[in-house]
């Protein structure tokens, strides 16, 4: 009989050692996912801000026209304008001239 209580009484103060180290297991995990969750959210926000800091590109934007005879859309520095009109060739400049 003796023996049985003597067994209890070391359960009982085993248990609690038990307990105390699942609870620092779950701290740990806890731990471990607070600081995955903190570099992700660093992680993006820098990506925002690098994508902030890119320049803008070196070429622009630049005006777009059609041309008067064939309708082919070209940038204006490479058309050529003659009376308000924009033409992509020589060619098609000379036939809008012959026929108009």
């Amino acid at each position: 009989m003796r023996a049985a209580l003597d067994c209890r009484r070391r359960l009982r103060h085993t248990r609690p050692l038990y307990i105390l180290r699942v609870y620092s297991l779950a701290k740990l995990i806890f731990l471990v996912l607070g600081l995955l969750l903190a570099y992700w959210i660093l992680k993006s926000y820098r990506r925002k801000v690098d994508r902030k800091e890119q320049p803008p590109p070196a070429g622009g934007e630049e005006d777009m026209v059609r041309c008067a005879q064939c309708g082919v859309h070209l940038p204006r520095s490479e058309s050529l304008t003659t009376g308000g009109k924009s033409f992509c060739s020589t060619d098609h400049q000379r036939l809008h001239q012959k026929s108009g």
